[in-house]
């Protein structure tokens, strides 16, 4: 019988998993500075290598078939890769593949035609990408079999990373950068290089999108995006009334969606009764686009109809950005400045490596040049040498010492040919010589002057924007007031319980359910937090760790059961890495207040309706203050009172009217209990009957005060 000899599972896990896992961030599914995975640049570089930079379309079975040399994956995932980077597919704002043939519509879920009836080149774009590449700018390495090399980056001339749009799922990370409009995106770039302090947002607007659609703006929601590199943009379609037809027409679409998805929704919705004004949803594309019609019934009104199914439907979507990328090998979440001086870092050095190489071939040039200046000085001394040398492999050791050259001006003078041994070619030759010593001298000044490499970047910029440069198609809506319907009659309203864990997993429990339901579910080490009643029509409001709230509907949710573990949050409201739920409320008409109170002493007492927005925007930043840790919430109809706990054991009772209201969000708040040093506020509950023999004793009818310490008869009454 086999001896198994026994290993712990984190060995196993890092021997094994771990270069797995190493390989798909890095090898696979995260972009680099030069805004390509490995896929695109194998995929673009055998396209070069085959010269269909200036050639005609060959089959796209042959690129196919010549890629294999890098990429070993299969023809399948190498055309798939091929497809998203044509013209055809309308993926990207600016295409890198001219393509002929059907590659279906990213706006589609339509097959593509296979690779042998579809043809493609590069696209005169790809000239931007491929700069320089052959002068050393880039490193190069062996292929997979070590019979040839690729580039590890491509020397783009413009941030390419923030021009096309790139999705990836790595192992415990993924990657999700929106397209920007390449003039946009040189124009900030160069604006940047002048100013390090610019206002990007004043160049930069939004993203742009090749489906076009419109972009509804808030100005917190991308100056965080911009700010960090993640945030979730919200993208409604475009749409047309056909007052003859009595149809809507959709002529775009957000990015993230097809029109099959929005219409097998639409017809959805009118099937289980939810939608009752549509008599029809049909699809048409064509060789100029598509257009998605609905038929309306008579008398209907087309724009509630449409607020409606941009509510229920993918016709208004959001384009989750994680501005994930690998520098250096390591992958890092950036915001769109920090990418930019990124890129401007990486290019920077391409154009070193760059006039390294010219400078170097024009020493090698110049040296050659200048051995043959010394054979002018007596050609039939050369000549001489050359014919009285018996060995052929004696004349290049014997012109070395009869003119005092090197072995490699020797070995240039050996090869030129018997005709070309006269003065007038060597004169010819030589004439070179001043206008290299000068070409070498501006080329080393511009190596070692910043002013001049970020002159010739902007130069780049420019005529990138001049050659390629389109206005944008995504539309941005600035002052948009969503028209908010009352979808309370679609929606049934009952009484829910809701609970929250530790860990961040919420339930939706109804009544009946709640009443046959037996011990909650949960994760190991994991434990009930709130447990709040509402409706199920009720605006659900979470407070996170990183002063923001998190807003969604509690119909939004499914109903479920104590049995199981509920949905998780972190996941399903896309909180930042670190975030925690430290607070959960609920409210159907935002009365009422919300008070804090915090470790430092304080307590901010915040009318409720600030948090109500006319764009029903699902985040908030600043929902309260960062100055100190928050120790309890409350969110109160009515005036209360409630008992402060300090570390150093002192209890004060406050009143609730004593703490003056605001209606902003992160307000320091006044001072409730004054504190000692090194002191802080550990607890607070709201006062009820029983918590004390003698509640007066601890109440105080101004504030700040310090409170009393526990009274014997009152420690052993528990508070909580």
């Amino acid at each position: 019988m086999a001896k198994f000899t026994p290993k712990l599972i984190t060995d196993t896990i890092e021997e094994n998993y771990m270069p797995y896992v190493m390989s798909v961030i890095v090898s696979r599914a995260i972009p680099e500075i030069d805004g390509f995975k490995p896929s695109h640049r194998k995929l673009l570089y055998t396209m070069y290598k085959m010269g269909l930079l200036t050639g005609g379309r060959t089959k796209s079975a042959n690129i196919v078939g010549e890629t294999m040399k890098l990429n070993p994956h299969g023809d399948g995932p190498i055309y798939e890769t091929m497809v998203r980077l044509t013209k055809g597919r309308e993926a990207l704002l600016n295409a890198y593949i001219d393509s002929k043939g059907t590659f279906g519509k990213h706006y589609s879920t339509d097959a593509y035609a296979a690779s042998r009836y579809t043809q493609a080149k590069l696209d005169k774009f790809c000239e931007e990408i491929f700069k320089d590449i052959d002068k050393d700018t880039v490193d190069f390495v062996d292929n997979y079999d070590g019979t040839t090399t690729e580039p590890t980056l491509f020397p783009v001339t413009f941030p390419n990373i923030l021009v096309a749009a790139n999705q990836g799922i790595a192992v415990g990370m993924a990657s999700n950068i929106s397209s920007f409009n390449l003039k946009e995106i040189c124009e900030t770039t160069i604006e940047l290089i002048k100013n390090p302090e610019h206002n990007i947002h004043l160049t930069l607007p939004a993203p742009d999108f090749s489906t076009g659609a419109k972009i509804i703006y808030d100005a917190n929601v991308m100056k965080n995006v911009y700010n960090t590199g993640v945030g979730s943009i919200k993208i409604q379609s475009k749409y047309t009334y056909d007052k003859k037809n009595n149809c809507i027409e959709v002529y775009e679409i957000p990015y993230t969606t097809t029109i099959q998805a929005i219409s097998d929704k639409i017809v959805e919705l009118v099937k289980s009764g939810k939608i009752k004004d549509i008599t029809n949803v049909s699809d048409l594309i064509d060789f100029n686009g598509f257009k998605l019609t609905i038929d309306l019934k008579r008398g209907t009104d087309p724009d509630k109809l449409m607020q409606k199914l941009f509510k229920m439907t993918t016709l208004e979507d959001t384009f989750a950005c994680n501005f994930n990328v690998l520098i250096g090998g390591v992958p890092r979440v950036l915001g769109i400045k920090d990418l930019l001086n990124e890129w401007l870092a990486f290019r920077i050095e391409c154009i070193k490596r760059g006039l390294f190489f010219d400078i170097n071939k024009k020493k090698e040039r110049l040296h050659l040049l200048l051995g043959l200046q010394k054979i002018l000085l007596d050609i039939d001394k050369a000549i001489q040498i050359i014919r009285q040398t018996e060995d052929e492999d004696e004349v290049v050791p014997n012109l070395m010492i009869g003119f005092s050259i090197d072995e490699i001006q020797a070995e240039f003078v050996a090869d030129i040919r018997l005709r070309n041994i006269n003065k007038e070619y060597i004169l010819n030759k030589i004439s070179e010589i001043d206008n290299l010593y000068k070409e070498i001298a501006d080329f080393e000044d511009l190596l070692n002057n910043p002013k001049r490499i970020n002159k010739r970047i902007i130069d780049e910029l420019q005529n990138t924007v001049k050659k390629y440069g389109k206005e944008r198609k995504t539309e941005i809506v600035y002052d948009h007031i969503q028209q908010t319907e009352d979808f309370n009659e679609e929606i049934e309203d009952y009484s829910v319980t809701l609970f929250l864990s530790e860990s961040g997993y919420f339930k939706k429990i109804t009544a009946q359910s709640l009443r046959m339901s037996g011990e909650h579910k949960y994760k190991e080490n994991d434990k009930l937090l709130y447990s709040i009643e509402a409706q199920n029509i009720s605006e659900i409001l979470f407070f996170t760790s990183k002063q923001q709230v998190y807003k969604c509907k509690a119909y939004e949710f499914e109903d479920t059961k104590a049995s199981v573990l509920g949905d998780y949050l972190p996941q399903k409201l896309g909180l930042e890495q670190d975030e925690t739920i430290i607070y959960m409320t609920a409210t159907i008409d935002f009365s009422g207040h919300l008070l804090i109170f915090f470790q430092n002493g304080k307590a901010a007492k915040i009318e409720f309706n600030v948090y109500e927005t006319k764009l029903n925007r699902k985040k908030l930043i600043n929902a309260y203050s960062n100055l100190s840790k928050p120790i309890a919430f409350f969110n109160i109809k009515e005036d209360c009172e409630f008992v402060l706990t300090a570390s150093n054991n002192r209890t004060l009772i406050i009143d609730s009217r004593l703490i003056n209201p605001k209606t902003t969000k992160n307000t320091a708040g006044v001072n409730g209990m004054t504190l000692k040093a090194k002191t802080f506020i550990t607890s607070v509950k709201i006062l009820e009957d029983g918590m004390f023999i003698n509640a007066n004793h601890y109440k105080t009818k101004n504030i700040p005060a310090a409170g009393s310490f526990l009274k014997n008869e009152d420690t052993q009454i528990p508070i909580n």
